[in-house]
C-alpha cells in the first residue's frame, strides 16, 4: 500500500501533497510550532519536516509496537503514544518531543490515547474496563484514572475543544455510530450528528469554530482501513456538515488531532495501491 500524506486548506479547498511513501504510515499530528507532522508506521514513530519532507525516526526507547494513537502536548514539549504489544493490551506513555525514554501513564489496559486538555494537565482516552467501553481521563504524569462516560456500545476518539469546555467523541450508544460531546465531568452528553453515515474521530479546530471528522459509508462496522470515506467539516455548535474530500482511507487517515495551529489547514493520509 502506498501512503499519501497531504494537507488541506479549509479556506481554498486546496489539497497539497507533502510526502508519498511506498509503505504504510498513519495518523498525522501537526506540531504546535507548525513546522512538522508526526506519523506512525510499522510500530515506530516518525517526524516529517514540512520544509524538507522525509520520514525521520523518533527514538521511542523500548516501545517498538506503537499504534496510531499518538499526539503532542499543547506546549509542544512532550509526545504521548499508545503501545499494543498484543491485541487489547494498549498502554499510554509519554516521552520528550525529540525522543527518549518513555514514562508509563496508565496502569490499566487497554487504553488508547486521543486527547490532551488545553492546560496540558490531563489526557483523555478510550478504554475498556471489564465489559464496558468508555471515555476516561488521567493526569498527564499518571495517577488515578477517572471515568467520564461508559456504558452500552463503543466509545472512541475523545478530543478536547480548545477552551476545554467539551470532550468530543464518537459512539454508537444511541444505536448508530455518531458524534457526541460531553462535559469533562461527564455531564450533559449531547448527540451532535444524526445521518446515514458511520461517523468517527471528531477533531475540534484550534480556533473553536469547526469539527473535522471521518465519515464511512452506511453499514460500515468499526473503523476499518481501505474504504471509500469522506472528510467532513461541521460547525462546532452542530449543524449540517460540509463534505471536503472523498478519498480511499479510513483507519489511519485522521485518527488523532491533525489540525494546524492556525486552524486553516489539517493533515491526513490517503492510500493507493503500489
Amino acid at each position: 500500500m502506498r501512503s499519501h500524506i497531504e494537507t488541506y486548506d479549509i479556506e481554498t479547498g486546496l489539497a497539497t501533497s507533502v510526502l508519498v511513501h511506498e509503505g504504510h504510515v498513519e495518523a498525522p499530528n501537526w506540531t504546535p510550532d507548525g513546522t512538522a507532522l508526526i506519523v506512525n508506521g510499522g510500530g515506530l514513530l516518525y517526524r516529517v519536516p514540512l520544509d524538507a519532507p522525509a520520514l525521520h525516526r523518533i527514538d521511542t526507547g523500548d516501545l517498538q509496537r506503537l499504534n496510531n494513537d499518538h499526539g503532542i502536548s499543547p506546549d509542544g514539549t512532550t509526545l504521548v503514544v499508545s503501545q499494543s504489544a498484543q491485541p487489547f493490551t494498549s498502554c499510554i506513555y509519554t516521552l520528550p518531543i525529540a525522543g527518549g525514554t518513555p514514562s508509563r501513564v496508565t496502569a490499566e489496559t487497554p487504553s488508547w490515547w486521543h486527547g490532551w486538555s488545553p492546560d496540558g494537565e490531563t489526557l483523555a482516552y478510550t478504554a475498556k474496563r471489564g465489559e464496558d467501553w468508555g471515555i476516561w481521563t488521567i493526569p498527564t504524569g499518571g495517577g488515578p484514572e477517572t471515568c467520564v462516560l461508559k456504558g452500552g456500545g463503543h466509545y472512541d476518539g475523545p478530543d478536547y475543544t480548545p477552551g476545554g469546555e467539551w470532550i468530543w467523541f464518537n459512539s454508537d450508544r444511541g444505536s448508530s455510530m455518531e458524534l457526541w460531546r460531553v462535559r469533562p465531568d461527564g455531564s450533559d452528553a449531547q448527540q451532535m450528528t444524526e445521518d446515514d453515515r458511520v461517523n468517527w474521530f471528531p477533531h475540534p479546530s484550534p480556533d473553536g469554530q469547526h469539527i473535522l471528522y471521518l465519515a464511512y459509508e452506511e453499514g460500515t462496522e468499526g473503523h476499518p482501513p481501505n474504504r471509500n470515506v469522506q472528510l467532513r467539516l461541521m460547525p462546532a455548535s452542530g449543524g449540517s456538515p460540509r463534505i471536503l474530500i472523498d478519498l480511499f482511507g479510513g483507519q489511519g487517515t485522521i485518527n488523532v488531532p491533525c489540525c494546524s495551529p492556525d486552524a486553516r489547514h489539517f493533515a491526513y493520509v490517503r492510500y493507493s495501491d503500489t
